[in-house]
């Protein structure tokens, strides 16, 4: 076992999701594909021993064409989080009273369909706010994962509304989508959210240390698309400079790092989408590996139970 330690966590984001955030109106028929895509995550993943911690939408655990292929998640050793009910990358303008019916329902939903109770949680669109951070730490929750310190934040979400015919009220909704200029901001490491009374732990989704430049996953497929070698060595790197910086990388997967066009044609506005799901599979193998080969990878919700007693740095839930 190697003395470093690195994480891994999957948005189990659905089609519909996708969709609704686009303004698409084909999502009020809550198109899935989770029975295709979660056995075959499940497969990758428990060929190469790695756990992971399945953030997983509320609503889609109502569903009972979900609920088998949810119920092998826990089943087959990985952990669940709470990435919400609706999937709304707006949860900053909720009420406190909306954001408890939403966790409240989605805590309630998942348990059903998994047996397990969600002890963390992933803001969709990495929506956070400071009302989000303490109406989780008024139930309970032992961390939150959805800072994304990145500083291409303000231009992805350029060109995601450049994509869109969303109307004004739409856009303004999606304002923070991907974050904001003072998430890049934040730190890349674990830290803690200072409440009134008591504290949070944050796992931000890692980015490239120094550079606030993303590594998750979909944006490594979307480099390779230009060239595979790129991609490869640009990924090489971030994890060089994590072991030069003493980061403990949290790298973030989504289902559509597990499919290509072969899955799902409709899906073809996301990064990526147009690539073999071969061509896919094997990066990501690629990627994994490097990890393994240089830290003992765990599951988010694991890794941040490990550094629970760990004196990290503190922030104030202000300016979000």
């Amino acid at each position: 076992m190697s003395a470093r330690i690195a994480s891994t966590s999957l948005d189990l984001d659905n089609k519909w999701s996708y969709l609704k955030t686009r303004g698409d109106a084909a999502w009020q028929a809550y198109p899935s594909y989770l029975p295709v895509v979660v056995p075959r995550i499940l497969q990758f993943l428990g060929e190469r021993e790695i756990k992971t911690t399945f953030f997983i939408v509320g609503f889609d655990a109502t569903r009972a064409e979900n609920r088998e292929v949810l119920a092998q998640i826990p089943a087959h050793g990985h952990h669940v989080g709470n990435h919400s009910f609706h999937h709304e990358p707006w949860l900053h303008l909720y009420s406190r009273e909306q954001l408890t019916d939403e966790l409240q329902r989605a805590e309630d939903a998942i348990e059903q369909a998994t047996g397990v109770r969600t002890k963390g949680f992933r803001g969709p669109g990495f929506s956070v706010s400071s009302t989000v951070l303490r109406v989780l730490g008024e139930r309970g929750y032992r961390y939150d994962a959805s800072v994304f310190p990145n500083l291409l934040n303000p231009l992805a979400r350029a060109y995601f509304l450049a994509t869109t015919n969303l109307s004004g009220a739409e856009r303004e909704q999606r304002k923070a989508l991907f974050g904001s200029m003072a998430d890049a901001r934040r730190p890349v490491k674990a830290f803690w959210w200072r409440l009134e009374n008591d504290r949070l732990l944050e796992v931000p989704v890692t980015t490239m240390p120094l550079l606030k430049m993303p590594i998750h996953m979909t944006y490594i497929h979307y480099l390779a698309k230009y060239s595979r070698t790129a991609a490869s060595l640009y990924f090489r790197f971030a994890l060089s400079l994590c072991r030069l910086t003493g980061t403990e990388p949290s790298l973030l997967l989504h289902p559509s790092d597990f499919m290509g066009r072969e899955d799902d044609r409709d899906l073809g506005f996301f990064p990526a989408m147009d690539v073999p799901v071969a061509a896919k599979l094997s990066l990501l193998d690629e990627a994994l590996a490097a990890m393994s080969a240089d830290y003992d990878v765990m599951s988010l919700e694991a890794y941040a139970e490990l550094v629970a007693d760990r004196e990290l740095s503190e922030l104030e839930p202000v300016g979000i």
